[in-house]
């Protein structure tokens, strides 16, 4: 049935009042967004890492701005104490983001106290967009060991500058796999490196190339604990990091090995640097 052309032009008229409604809603939502800071998620995680190794109460360089948007939400959603929203993201910090994580039905790694992509994004909202997001992806086999994706293009890189293989001792995600590693290949980003067949310039050459792509690495020996000689690598800013882990990172971070003991770093000298960093360089 044809309309007549008055109610024709009345429900012309309705459509492009609707219709001119969702764009401008849909326009003040972008604006909104546009409006949120913005949190740097690259610099929160690496503040995460070393602020709880320090011995004092430095803040690390460029992540002020965005621990603040951390610690901010974390103490609207009573999870922080206000006197702690300070800008530095040490264990209490820490302890805290862990306990956002298992509010939301999280667990193990994924509640590591590191955050995470899907939790930080979360906690977000309507607070801050999150930028420069770190994403270790899925897990995958190399060498016949598990790592995840951002770890095996780590590798590949390293092998490609040193133009040879690496052998592998052991890999990530590998909870008591080795009494002697104390944890720290538990979750994600961690792995071992066999140096059979190389010469001592050749192991500190590729100690100091996984450091270049963004490793935290040292050469093990017999004399430090109950292991063989090989290299320990870290995969720096790795959300899926054990406790243990992220320990090694911050001390790596502060000019230590890495052990217990917490020694003086006996690796190569290389600006430290993550991943991230590396492919932007």
């Amino acid at each position: 049935m044809k309309l007549p052309s008055r109610a024709a032009a009345l429900m012309a008229a309705v459509l492009f009042a609707s219709l001119t409604g969702v764009s401008e809603a849909s326009a003040a939502q972008r604006a909104d967004a546009e409006a949120l800071p913005s949190l740097n998620m690259e610099a929160a995680v690496k503040a995460a890492q070393i602020d709880p190794r320090r011995p004092d109460s430095t803040l690390t360089p460029g992540a002020k701005a965005s621990v603040l948007l951390v610690e901010q939400a974390l103490r609207d959603l009573r999870l922080l104490d206000a006197k702690w929203v300070d800008g530095y993201f040490g264990t209490t910090t820490v302890t805290a983001y862990a306990n956002y994580q298992k509010s939301l039905g999280l667990s193990g790694l994924d509640a590591n106290g590191l955050p995470g992509k899907t939790s930080l994004t979360k906690l977000g909202t309507g607070r801050f967009k999150v930028t420069d997001i770190i994403d270790p992806g899925a897990r995958v086999s190399t060498g016949g060991f598990v790592v995840n994706a951002r770890t095996r293009s780590m590798l590949a890189e390293a092998k490609r500058l040193l133009g040879r293989d690496l052998k592998l001792d052991q890999g990530s995600y590998n909870p008591g796999g080795d009494p002697t590693s104390a944890g720290t290949h538990d979750g994600g980003g961690v792995v071992d490196i066999s140096v059979k067949g190389m010469n001592s310039a050749t192991r500190t050459a590729v100690v100091r190339t996984l450091r270049q792509v963004g490793f935290a690495a040292w050469l093990r020996n017999p004399q430090q604990d109950d292991w063989p000689w090989h290299i320990h690598a870290v995969a720096i800013s790795d959300t899926s990091l054990s406790g243990q882990a992220q320990h090694q990172i911050g001390d790596y971070y502060l000019g230590l090995n890495g052990l217990a003991g917490r020694g003086p770093d006996d690796g190569p000298k290389v600006s430290i640097r993550t991943w991230e960093e590396y492919r932007r360089r």
